[in-house]
């Protein structure tokens, strides 16, 4: 899945270690939209008016005859983005497509897709900050940073128009990228991606906090946290653990390796990765409802395709129903797989980029409610 996460296990894999662990701390759940821990784990889903959605049926074993991006413990190209080390891959040759992470992953989660799509197009991979093989800073955690990140990422690296595709939390951070890049963004792919859709019935009001809560409750409060999410990181990183989320969320557990589990777990092992973990899983996740995806959709005209994994534990395919109908010209294609298909069924989502990405040069911008 991701091969670093400096602060959390891997995408997928990381998202469930996270989500798994942060539900004890946290029960409330929404009914339509995503709670705290559902922002990163869930996905958003737009299916189209304009492309017939299809179903592909998954292989129960390890894809055949695919080429995997060799694993490299330096890591591969590093770019320095206000004074941090970001980590990406670069391959191919052609139209540029952008492939961002989910949470606690890295850009070694698309092994299998990199090498496949590079033989037609220049190929991206980039980790996001505090993840993967990329700095593990000191920061506090939003979801503009790594919006930030990408936009100047394909400004500064890519340096022409791109394709973003994102899985998870780095679906969400697509969205969020190309509304700010505009035309620079050619068209977006969403895999299984996080977001939610605004509530209007519960608005978020904020209120002044008292002395007592300020100064006493505040700080026991975040003193508990620190101490349950430090035990919980720790737990969460183990092998044996990291292996056994990964299986909850593949279908076929085929590709959950050695290359994989280690992709999670070394980055996880940087210094820095448990305080990382601790900012994403307390002010990151705190801050989520800030950012909608009918915001977002609203601001997007560019095409956009859903490959989603219908059976993914967190994200099912109604989502993807409710962005089909929110924005209109949505492609879809559903896959039996779970919440990291490019990575349980690469060979499927090879297979529907290759046959979408040619048509969104003569695709007419779809026009956002």
């Amino acid at each position: 899945m991701s091969t670093s996460c400096a602060t959390l296990p891997s995408s997928a894999k990381l998202e469930l270690l996270g989500r798994k662990s942060f539900s004890r701390l946290h029960r409330q759940r929404s009914r339509c939209g995503l709670s705290r821990r559902g922002f990163m784990f869930k996905g958003i889903v737009a299916a189209g008016a304009s492309v017939v959605a299809s179903t592909v049926a998954a292989e129960p074993t390890k894809p055949k005859g695919l080429e995997e991006l060799p694993f490299k413990p330096e890591g591969y190209n590093y770019w320095t983005w206000r004074d941090r080390k970001i980590h990406y891959v670069v391959e191919g040759e052609g139209l540029p497509i952008v492939l961002i992470h989910g949470f606690g992953a890295s850009a070694f989660h698309w092994r299998y897709n990199i090498p496949e799509l590079a033989k037609k197009y220049k190929v991206y991979a980039i980790d996001l900050i505090g993840f993967g093989w990329s700095e593990k800073a000191l920061i506090e955690y939003d979801a503009l940073v790594w919006r930030d990140q990408v936009v100047d990422f394909v400004k500064e690296v890519v340096k022409e128009p791109a394709v973003l595709v994102g899985n998870s939390l780095g679906g969400f951070t697509a969205l969020v990228a190309a509304a700010s890049l505009q035309d620079q963004a050619k068209g977006i792919v969403l895999l299984n991606s996080a977001g939610q859709f605004g509530d209007a019935a519960s608005p978020t009001t904020e209120t002044e906090e008292n002395g007592v809560q300020k100064y006493v409750l505040k700080p026991l409060k975040e003193a508990f946290q620190r101490v349950a999410l430090g035990f919980l990181f720790w737990q969460a990183k183990q092998p044996a653990r990291v292996e056994s989320v990964l299986k909850s969320v593949y279908v076929n557990s085929a590709n959950v390796d050695d290359y994989l589990i280690n992709s999670i777990t070394r980055p996880a092992d940087d210094p820095n990765a448990g305080e990382v973990y601790y900012r994403l899983m307390t002010r990151f996740m705190s801050n989520q409802r800030k950012y909608t995806l009918d915001s977002v959709l609203n601001q997007l005209s560019c095409p956009l395709l859903l490959v989603w994994g219908d059976l993914d534990p967190w994200v099912g395919p109604a989502k993807a129903l409710r962005i089909k109908e929110f924005y209109p010209g949505t492609s879809l294609v559903n896959l039996q797989a779970g919440h990291c298909p490019h990575d349980e069924v690469p060979e499927l989502v090879n297979k529907a980029l290759l046959e979408w990405l040619p048509t969104i040069s003569s695709t007419p911008s779809p026009q956002a409610p």
